[in-house]
């Protein structure tokens, strides 16, 4: 039985429920929420694929800025390193909004899927370093390409792209977990603005649903900031990988019932 069979709980509790649990992850850990708000929406919600990952991505708009700018104050940003993923995520943003037309809806769930299973492996198998990061001609070559890869799976996938940037600045460019928090929620701001403005041209953004999880996401973001910058790194990777795993469990039983 859905929980959406009172129509106000459809309206307005779901929404605010799920921005609410999205808004406290992305402070946590550094993403956009939208490795919840994706499966919520079309679980919760029984919205259609690309509408809910057109949707999710509008949300981590309000979601992200408010969890920055705690990271931000923290001073727990590259700034230098945020503008050149921030370059390349410009362009693939562009690329995978054009792709979310194109693909099946199945690919697009399974290819959820696969990446949360593959980030959730990776994070495991990293160790923290934390050392500072400078840029350097492979940092500068490194970021764009790192953009261009999140970037595609902000606007094909709806996830801010925060899921591969992190464990990717952590593992790749050895940076402190938090740092690749705050780094990777700057980039995701501007990346999520340019992927729903494509989306919603496509209609596949229910701006009123983003918005309700948004805004209440960017109310619970504070506290996930909050505990970020005092985890242990360790601990933080082992919880994202449990998140991203359970996450991918539930989108492949909602494929195998629905296929």
């Amino acid at each position: 039985m859905r929980l959406l069979d009172d129509p106000r709980t459809r309206t307005w509790g779901a929404p605010l429920a799920v921005g609410l649990v999205a808004g406290f992850l992305s402070g946590l850990f550094g993403v956009g929420g939208g490795v919840l708000i994706v499966p919520a929406l079309v679980v919760l919600l029984a919205m259609d694929q690309r509408r809910a990952h057109g949707t999710s991505l509008g949300a981590a708009v309000p979601i992200s800025a408010v969890a920055a700018i705690g990271f931000a104050l923290d001073g727990s940003v590259n700034w230098a390193v945020a503008a050149v993923v921030l370059a390349g995520s410009a362009l693939g943003v562009l690329a995978g909004t054009r792709l979310l037309d194109v693909l099946p809806q199945r690919a697009l769930r399974l290819a959820f899927i696969a990446i949360l299973v593959l980030t959730a492996a990776r994070l495991l198998l990293a160790t923290p370093v934390g050392a500072p990061v400078a840029l350097t001609p492979a940092v500068v070559a490194g970021g764009v390409a790192l953009g261009l890869v999140s970037g595609v799976l902000a606007g094909l996938l709806g996830v801010g792209g925060g899921i591969i940037m992190v464990p990717a600045l952590i593992v790749l460019f050895g940076m402190a977990d938090v740092m690749a928090k705050g780094t990777s929620l700057v980039v995701i701001i501007p990346t999520a603005v340019l992927g729903t403005l494509r989306n919603r041209r496509a209609g596949h953004v229910d701006l009123r649903t983003a918005v309700l999880v948004g805004l209440a996401g960017a109310v619970s973001a504070t506290g996930g900031v909050a505990v970020a910058t005092r985890m242990d790194p360790r601990v933080s990777i082992a919880l994202l990988a449990l998140l991203l795993l359970v996450t991918a469990a539930r989108l492949y039983q909602q494929d195998r019932s629905d296929g």
